[in-house]
């Protein structure tokens, strides 16, 4: 009889849909959980917080079913092996300009996580806050050690929880604060903004915002090759980008509402975890503020893996390609997956002491404009040239 496990895996969830969740915890992680990036790209934009996560979201799930897919048929499974091949004869340049894109999120999504999870447990308990980011990068470092399966199983297992919780947290607050969550969308809609926002509610920077967004969540969509090995047909891949998008629009959504309950309330402005404020404030205060705040500490923990993993791929894929005995290859495995967890996950704890906010608002910001340049442009030109080709 097989076992049992905690962890979702393909004998209870389709590969496509294991492998959209990867993509949900990926963008849904430490940022997200807390409300930060929420409220930093959309909410504090005005009222175009309402539509522009459905754009932002389309334009996500198609640039990863275009990258999933080209990755499927070439067989290619880690980010170098793709950018080598993807970019071609212009390798030399755009390959290792990706490797530094990545090396900027994987620094900055990650550190976001860390400091996510810190400040949550840190609010919570009063514990100093580097002891928080040390209890998270110990678990991160964990399931990062095991490889693909792991993090593929783990990630469906913390999507369906996080789904369930974002439920169970912010569907009974929006129905008892809807007056609240009313009066933020008329002022908004008259022009106010949102507390501790800059913006004037002019559509223009909105939409920059919504595709800034975008734009650092795509090199992203690199930690999502090593997933492609396990499919069988290019089918799952075209289900995984229509249960991403459908997944990803929904909790967009369903956050953003609740979280305007909160978007005039005067100490949001010095609120490290608006989602926890949102909570504080609602009903349900003393059961509710424990399970959002697993919530969130599982969403930044789960976006830490995914990061951590994807490099650690990378990286020993990159040693083990020079080893020609296969079984030295084999018997040193972990000891280079467990050197290259530690490396990274050591360098994202270090930033993360900057904290939450200033990764969320700095960090990402960079990562856009570098995603931009290395990914965004260059799968737009690539995917023309082809359709040219065929013509």
């Amino acid at each position: 009889m097989e076992k049992k496990t905690l962890l979702v895996d393909k004998s209870r969830m389709p590969l496509a849909v294991g492998v959209a969740f990867v993509a949900f915890t990926t963008q849904f992680g430490g940022g997200f959980a807390s409300g930060a990036q929420i409220y930093s790209y959309f909410i504090n934009y005005g009222v175009w917080c309402l539509f522009l996560p459905i754009f932002t979201q389309f334009l996500y799930a198609l640039f990863f079913w275009y990258g999933m897919r080209y990755s499927f048929r070439n067989k290619l499974y880690d980010y170098r092996s793709f950018s080598d091949h993807f970019y071609g004869r212009f390798r030399a340049l755009f390959s290792n300009l990706f490797e530094l894109t990545y090396l900027i999120m994987i620094f900055t999504a990650s550190a976001a996580a860390f400091a996510t999870g810190g400040s949550t447990l840190n609010t919570l308990f009063g514990i100093p806050y580097w002891v928080c980011t040390l209890i998270v990068g110990i678990f991160i470092f964990v399931i990062a050690l095991f490889g693909t399966n792991m993090v593929r199983r783990a990630a469906a297992t913390v999507s369906v929880l996080i789904i369930i919780g974002l439920i169970v947290v912010l569907v009974p607050n929006i129905i008892a604060q809807w007056g609240s969550i009313s009066a933020s969308v008329s002022a908004m809609a008259g022009g106010t903004m949102a507390v501790s926002s800059k913006a004037t509610g002019a559509f223009g920077p909105a939409l920059w915002m919504a595709f800034l967004y975008f734009l650092f969540q795509l090199p992203s969509v690199s930690v999502m090759y090593q997933h492609m090995e396990t499919l069988t047909s290019e089918e799952q891949v075209n289900k995984a980008a229509v249960y991403i998008f459908i997944t990803n629009t929904l909790a967009t959504m369903l956050s953003i509402v609740g979280l305007l309950a909160v978007a005039f309330v005067g100490s949001l402005a010095k609120a490290s975890v608006p989602m926890l404020l949102l909570v504080q404030n609602g009903v349900g205060a003393s059961v509710l503020t424990p399970v959002i705040s697993i919530l969130i500490i599982l969403g930044a923990i789960s976006t830490g893996v995914n990061m951590v993993s994807g490099i650690v791929t990378r990286c020993v894929n990159a040693v083990e390609r020079r080893i020609d005995d296969p079984a030295r290859r084999e018997s040193g495995h972990l000891a280079r997956n467990i050197v290259f967890a530690l490396i990274f996950t050591a360098v994202a704890f270090s930033i993360a002491q900057f904290g939450l906010m200033a990764v969320v608002k700095k960090g990402y910001a960079y990562l856009g404009y570098a995603g931009l340049i290395s990914v965004f442009i260059p799968f737009v030109v690539r995917f023309l040239w082809d359709l040219n080709k065929k013509k």
